[in-house]
């Protein structure tokens, strides 16, 4: 039997403050230190091809971060998109927090599983409103919605078409448009 240390985001911030994580690519989720997988050309790719269309559907409405980190009571995941309030200057002494979140979308090839069900109730917990999971492999976008209780209420599956986000009424999302 392994007992594990659970690191607060403070504890976590002195260690990348320290240097103690240096060089290494990691991420705090629910507690705990963890590896973040390569990431591969395709995901890259794909997430940052992402992130400027987003850019441009919601230019003067929300800032959208690629591959930044985004601070939560027990965790601080690194999404491959997230989606937050205006002004970006906001976050120049901080990461954003869940309050000033709108949505996240993650990019999935070997972290699928870690992505629907660990940073799913990560997402939920903090009460993040609305989750995008970019499945490469299925080539089909997983979107999660309304969560109670750390659970998202609504699932549902995208392969075509488009979306509206929660936060936006206006905006459509082409899904081909952040498929690969």
């Amino acid at each position: 039997m392994k007992t594990l240390a659970k690191w607060s985001v403070d504890d976590y911030h002195r260690m990348v403050e320290a240097g103690i994580l240096r060089g290494r690519h990691l991420e705090l989720l629910a507690g705990e230190i963890v590896e973040m997988s390569p990431e591969t050309p395709i995901h890259y790719t794909t997430a940052k091809r992402g992130a400027k269309y987003l850019e441009e559907l919601l230019s003067g409405k929300a800032d959208v971060r690629f591959n930044g980190a985004i601070t939560l009571s027990e965790s601080e995941p690194e999404p491959d998109i997230a989606i937050v309030r205006l002004p970006e200057s906001s976050y120049s002494d901080r990461h954003p927090a869940a309050k000033d979140i709108f949505w996240i979308v993650e990019v999935a090839n070997t972290s699928l599983n870690k992505d629907l069900e660990i940073k799913a109730a990560i997402y939920a917990t903090a009460e993040i409103q609305e989750y995008w999971v970019l499945s490469l492999s299925a080539k089909q976008m997983i979107v999660f919605r309304n969560p109670q209780d750390g659970k998202y209420v609504e699932e549902y599956t995208i392969k075509q078409g488009t979306i509206t986000p929660l936060a936006f009424a206006d905006v459509t999302v082409s899904v081909q448009r952040l498929l690969p």
